[in-house]
């Protein structure tokens, strides 16, 4: 496979507030990750839809059902303003009122559709889902879904949905809130994982957890990792642990602390991207970086070169 050119587009909003909300724009689709929404984060929200030549988001794609990922208010105005085509929602039950009124919203909101003769496709992302998916392709252009594969104490971050967004030039992995060190190690040995991850949205908001472990980074190699947080949040994520760690391996960190991080592809939308750390609501420049996305590295290699990577041992077809 040679590499695509593909427009590609992920911003990470700053809220004002506790939470997080990210979008990722790849091969004319829109994804919001997170509902969450506040009014210092919409019209930055409406600004990125316009850039990118879309009135609507495509796809609406949930991690958890805490209210720092799914808050109803913001839930019910994404909804009826951004009319989503698609939501995947966490496959875990929902339990607290709050997640049991945004479970009931999206099921309000597909009966509402469908009796208006528009259908919206609504994904419980549980262990059945991923269970039912097709293997995904090397070095190929179809997102992964990783985690849960199987659910936990209702209450778990670890039944957070993980995803790596891969449709554009570079790739996105998203972890949620995950925590647990098996969740981490499965991860680690995960070959498509850990060789095509371009940028790290930090587990549960830059915890000091074992999917931000050394060792964690150390196998992946994000070029770039992002921490959705406000800046005088109660658990001061991200933890210094754990910017320590990436200092310490060379792998630059950009956080919500700062302003809206805006990541997007480079002419000729196939193998480089530049990230910016925008100053608090401007469009001033807090930091700018540049990179090679690591899969066009694998890309420029030859096919026998590949296979060995991919299949080692791999004797050929007979």
């Amino acid at each position: 496979m040679t590499a695509r050119s593909i427009v590609t587009r992920f911003r990470a909003y700053q809220l004002g507030t506790a939470g997080a909300s990210f979008s990722h724009f790849a091969d004319s689709t829109f994804t919001l990750i997170e509902a969450r929404l506040t009014d210092l984060s919409r019209p930055n929200l409406d600004r990125e839809l316009a850039e990118c030549g879309k009135f609507t988001i495509d796809v609406l794609h949930i991690t958890g059902w805490d209210q720092d990922h799914c808050a109803t208010a913001d839930l019910e105005e994404i909804l009826s303003r951004y009319k989503p085509a698609t939501i995947e929602y966490p496959g875990y039950p929902p339990h607290s009122a709050t997640a049991k009124d945004c479970l009931k919203l999206i099921q309000q909101y597909r009966a509402t559709n469908a009796n208006k003769g528009r259908t919206v496709k609504c994904v419980s992302v549980n262990p059945e889902y991923i269970k039912g998916l097709k293997s995904a392709e090397d070095l190929a252009y179809r997102d992964v879904v990783y985690h849960p594969r199987a659910i936990q104490d209702a209450e778990s971050n670890n039944n957070s949905t993980v995803k790596l967004f891969r449709q554009g030039c570079f790739n996105v992995a998203s972890l949620g809130d995950v925590e647990d060190a098996n969740i981490g190690a499965y991860l680690r040995r995960c070959k498509i994982f850990k060789r095509e991850v371009d940028v790290l949205l930090l587990a549960h908001h830059g915890a000091d957890c074992a999917t931000n472990s050394k060792k964690f980074f150390e196998v992946i190699q994000p070029r770039i990792a992002i921490c959705g947080s406000q800046f005088d949040n109660q658990f001061e994520h991200p933890k210094p642990e754990v910017r320590q760690r990436l200092f310490d391996l060379d792998i630059p960190i950009m956080t919500t602390k700062t302003g809206d991080v805006l990541i997007h592809s480079l002419h000729p939308h196939s193998n480089k991207f530049r990230a910016t750390n925008l100053i608090a609501d401007s469009t001033k420049i807090s930091r700018q970086l540049d990179f090679v996305t690591r899969k066009s590295h694998w890309l420029s290699m030859n096919a026998d070169t590949l296979r060995n990577i991919y299949r080692p041992g791999f004797k050929g077809l007979r």
